[in-house]
């Protein structure tokens, strides 16, 4: 406990060239940023400048927002952490999204869409996600935003918001698809791609990372279509008058993954561990076998294995198809199929410990500055879970995260600076209502003042 501050400092030195430019640094700032998503128990730049030493909310304003500072850069950092304390072996890149629920308009890429954090469509930022995990600890390595079309339709809603004039509309399986390939053109060192049923469904990135010769697990819906045999799909030969067939036919007859589990035996299962949770073994079922799919268009079928893991009361079905080697056992599909559950812990911890949802930006610079500088602070603590797994197994993101906070240089040191703190927000909390009031003729009634 006594030297995770200077560990910290020391974990952000190879950063510091990421915000410096041959004008101007805003290093300093982002440290300070970087500092206020541990210490603040909401991480904005408001809540961070009361709490943080040296800290101003001009200055991290300036940083997140209008600075020019590459995240990229910060991207290939996070890479070179990755490899360092993540190894080979057993390590798997996640790839999912997450959704920020938000109002009005106004923030970039806001819409109604999809949100998974609220089981519901909603108005919200949706963004996608690049995690490398490792037995049980996971890390964020790559974070682009999603724009839905009526976002990239309209030239100047996004000037308004600062999004690049190159960036284009992109659906969400082709971010991840670049995701995987930068990823790998990064350095980054992983064994295999996992995905679920939202990417799994699409039978084109599926073949692309296939083509690539990246290996993939990912999870599909249980209408997925599987050949028993090759489909060795052909056009038809035209019979008779009308207009010649264009579109392959398969050989033989398809059926559904969830047809073909009610065919299998109950001995065909087999019970597997996944690992040690704190409620006990974490265990499941599974039946795996080799399988041909087939798109409907391609001149070929592609011989895949198919996973499928039940739940121990038998409520739930999960179906995967993977580009395993044909020798892969069942013990690695297993492994494979189990490294999806920790991105979720990532957003947990990216969320609960790091801030990551509580930005208050607009813009396009502002939401990927915050994004990489959560992800800087993620894989802290993520080195620091690696590094005592074998002496403190229990070691959580927010056990490290109140170290940092008692150890870290505050401005909250006596009741007067608290005092003065809520003082000050109470001051901008009026400013900001009178200015509202102002822009509707009025004046701010005598009840919003006093002092505390």
């Amino acid at each position: 406990m006594a030297n995770v501050q200077s560990k910290l400092d020391s974990h952000f030195v190879p950063y510091i060239p990421c915000f410096e430019s041959s004008t101007r640094s805003v290093a300093e700032a982002a440290k300070s940023y970087l500092h206020g998503l541990y210490q603040s128990t909401r991480a904005n730049m408001e809540r961070m400048a009361e709490v943080v030493a040296g800290s101003h909310p001009q200055r991290l304003h300036h940083m997140l927002s209008e600075s020019t500072w590459d995240r990229r850069s910060v991207l290939r950092q996070l890479v070179a952490d990755a490899n360092a304390h993540f190894g080979r072996g057993g390590t798997a890149l996640v790839i999912d999204e997450s959704g920020f629920a938000k109002k009005g308009e106004h923030s970039v890429g806001v819409a109604r869409q999809w949100n998974g954090r609220l089981g519901k469509t909603d108005n919200s930022q949706v963004g996608v996600f690049a995690a490398v995990t490792r037995g049980e600890v996971a890390a964020l390595v790559d974070a682009e935003l999603y724009l839905p079309a009526c976002w990239t339709s309209d030239s100047a809603r996004c000037e308004a918001a600062g999004i690049p004039e190159s960036v284009e509309f992109r659906t969400k399986g082709e971010m991840a698809l670049e995701m995987v390939l930068r990823a790998r053109r990064n350095g980054l060192q992983f064994d295999w791609v996992a995905f679920d049923g939202g990417y799994g469904q699409l039978p084109w990135l599926l073949t692309a990372l296939d083509g690539e010769r990246e290996t993939f697990l990912a999870e599909v819906h249980a209408d997925q279509m599987i050949y028993l045999a090759d489909p060795c799909p052909t056009v038809p030969e035209r019979t008779g008058k009308g207009r010649a067939p264009m579109r392959p036919v398969s050989a033989v007859a398809a059926q559904t993954v969830t047809a073909w589990v009610a065919g299998q035996s109950a001995k065909a299962w087999r019970r597997m561990k996944l690992r040690d949770g704190e409620k006990g073994e974490v265990v499941a079922d599974f039946l795996a076998a080799r399988v041909f799919v087939w798109d409907g268009e391609s001149s070929a079928g592609r011989q895949w294995h198919l996973l499928v893991r039940r739940e121990i009361d038998g409520t739930k079905l999960k179906f995967c198809l993977s580009n395993a080697k044909p020798s892969a056992s069942l013990r690695l599909l297993v492994s494979m199929q189990a490294s999806r559950h920790f991105v979720e812990r990532a957003f947990e911890d990216a969320k609960g410990a790091c801030g990551m949802a509580d930005y208050q930006v607009r813009g396009w610079n502002g939401w990927h500055h915050h994004m990489a500088l959560v992800m800087v602070a993620l894989m802290f603590l993520a080195k620091e879970r690696l590094a005592g797994r074998d002496t403190h197994r229990l070691l959580s993101c927010q056990d490290i995260v109140e170290m940092l906070r008692h150890k870290l240089p505050s401005k909250i040191q006596s009741d007067e600076n608290l005092v003065m703190a809520i003082a000050n927000r109470h001051q901008r909390r009026q400013s900001a209502s009178a200015s509202q009031y102002r822009k509707q003729g009025l004046t701010l009634p005598a009840s919003f003042g006093g002092e505390i």
